[in-house]
């Protein structure tokens, strides 16, 4: 496995450092290629870590911490050495491979726009959050970045969504599909309208419109929205999931015959609990930035900071950042040229 550096944010998170520090550990056990840094103020990271540091652990210190409750942009351009900021010019630096964190989302996102910067063609950077479908995954664009969007941008992150399928969930066609409210060319708002128009000439393999329900039954590898419409649906999606879940943990306790049958039914339900689960996917990756930048979940874990650190890992050894700069010029000029 070849060598890759991660940047970790410590700092970030409800839990942070310690938990975030467990985790990372929990990534270098993992990942014997993977050299991590632990992002933020060295003495409290050193008091955590004691005298047993691993030899591929690097401490990089920050001094400042962007709060959950700031205000993003502005937290981020008056704290040049909080954890994000630092974190983010590792990979801009080229000191690190990738950077992952679970704070203040917002100011990630600032933090990889302002520091790590977009990718030429680019107008606006998009969360893409991989969601488990009856056969695999497919890769909800954008989930939360940006709520107001004009056409040209989902022209843009589609592309970034056939450059992510193609390398991560290596895909060699990846099945495009445009969110709307059914599945005629007709159907949607006049934002959905153009989005498709735009969308027919694109040049990846756009499958047309899909509806929510459909997302899961493993028709498209990549969806495209806008970030208000993605949130609330990834949003509604973890809501359904914990409520199944739970519901069927409630029923199993509530009677010895549920324990019994619970017992027996474990080992099948294990795998559909492990898909379902937030923590086992680890991060959503900021696509159009020029580096990889993995947006934890603030209330991450061990095992979910684990999990975003190898996701972070996977995706800079990939070369998924050099894949959808190539994409991005390669379908800018087709569409300039079409128009």
């Amino acid at each position: 496995m070849s060598t890759v550096r991660v940047a970790l944010d410590a700092m970030g998170g409800d839990n942070a450092p310690t938990a975030v520090v467990a985790g990372g550990l929990a990534a270098l056990a993992a990942d014997p290629g993977l050299q991590l840094q632990l992002v933020g103020r060295e003495a409290e990271l050193r008091a955590i870590l004691g005298s047993g540091r691993p030899e591929r652990l690097s401490l990089v210190n920050a001094t400042e911490v962007v709060g959950m409750d700031e205000h993003p942009a502005s937290a981020v351009r008056t704290k040049k050495d909080s954890s994000i900021n630092v974190g983010a010019r590792q990979v801009a630096e080229g000191k690190a491979d990738a950077f992952v964190s679970a704070g203040n989302s917002g100011g990630i996102m600032a933090a990889a726009i302002f520091v790590m910067k977009r990718l030429p063609g680019l107008d606006r950077p998009a969360i893409g959050t991989p969601i488990p479908t009856k056969v695999g995954q497919t890769l909800l664009i954008d989930s939360g970045a940006n709520t107001d969007v004009r056409p040209e941008y989902l022209y843009q992150w589609a592309l970034l969504g056939d450059a992510y399928a193609r390398h991560i969930f290596k895909v060699d066609r990846p099945r495009v599909a445009l969110l709307s409210n059914g599945e005629e060319d007709t159907k949607g708002n006049e934002l959905t309208l153009a989005s498709h128009a735009l969308l027919r000439g694109a040049p990846v393999n756009f499958v047309g419109n899909i509806e929510g329900r459909a997302m899961f039954g493993g028709s498209a590898d990549v969806v495209i929205t806008d970030g208000f419409t993605g949130n609330v649906v990834l949003k509604t999606i973890e809501g359904v999931a914990d409520m199944i879940l739970s519901g069927i943990r409630d029923a199993a306790m509530a009677s010895m015959t549920g324990k019994v049958g619970g017992l027996l039914l474990r080992p099948n339900l294990q795998p559909l609990r492990d898909r379902a689960d937030w923590r086992k996917h680890g991060g959503a990756p900021l696509l159009g930035v020029n580096g990889v930048c993995i947006i934890a979940h603030g209330r991450s874990d061990e095992e979910a900071t684990k999990n975003a650190v190898l996701r972070g890992a996977e995706a800079a050894r990939s070369g998924l950042v050099r894949a959808m700069a190539d994409a991005l010029a390669a379908g800018v000029t087709e569409a300039r040229s079409a128009g």
